[in-house]
Parts: C-alpha cells; structure tokens; sequence
C-alpha cells in the first residue's frame, strides 16, 4: 500500500490534479505490484520560492513545471521493478497531463507495515 505526496507549484486545476493521480495509479498498477484500488496520494502546492531544486542536477533541464512524487511504500520492490515504475510513469504523466519527463522526480521509501496503521489504531501487521 504505497503512500504519495506529492510536491508542485500552486495554482493547477483540478483536472490536472486528477490527471496526475490517474497516471500515478495506472502506473503502480501496471508496474509497481500494487492492486486496483490501493490509492492514497496527498498533493502539495507551494508558492513560488516554496520549492527550492536544483534545475540541472541528475537530469533537467527543470522547469517551473516541476513535480516531486515521495511514495512511502510497506515493502521494498526490487530494482529492475522500480525502474520499469519509473519509466511507466513518466510515460504516463507526459501522456497526461503532459508533464515535461524533465521535470518528474521520484523518492521511494521503505517501511515495514509495523510503521503503519490504517484505522482504529491497529498496526497493519496484526
């Protein structure tokens, strides 16, 4: 169950917004083992000066239009999985909502389900 914030500037429509979930979901469905339906994303809009990148480094060239996936996730994938990840959805979110490949950046972090509760205060391993 992968959990994704998502960093970009301020100011997207709601369809945009829309759009980028959509392509987030299809991809770790097609290609991260994540079933239909486990979709929790929380975006995060900063004002300009709000979201300091470096618009070179590993990649780039940056632009304005540049979103920042963290995705927590309870169990580790193997590399070859999270690249093909990596490609799907960069593929996905050029499609639509037709954000630059230059301009996606993606974070994964493991935890183990211990680190997780998902409702009445029980941990995700009972």
């Amino acid at each position: 169950m992968p959990f994704t914030r998502i960093s970009l500037l301020a100011g997207q429509s709601p369809a945009t917004l829309t759009a980028i979930a959509d392509s987030l979901d299809r991809a770790m469905v097609e290609s991260f083992d994540v079933p239909e339906n486990d979709r929790f994303t929380l975006f995060h809009q900063h004002q300009p000066g709000e979201m300091i990148f470096d618009r070179h480094y590993r990649g780039g060239p940056r632009s304005d239009g540049f979103v920042l996936f963290h995705i927590t996730t309870g169990r580790d994938r193997p590399d070859a999985t999270k690249r093909r990840f990596y490609q799907t959805l960069v593929k996905h979110l050029q499609e639509a909502p037709g954000i630059r490949p230059e301009d996606v950046m993606v974070v994964i972090a493991n935890s183990t389900f211990q680190d997780w509760s998902f409702s009445h205060g029980a941990s995700a391993a009972d």
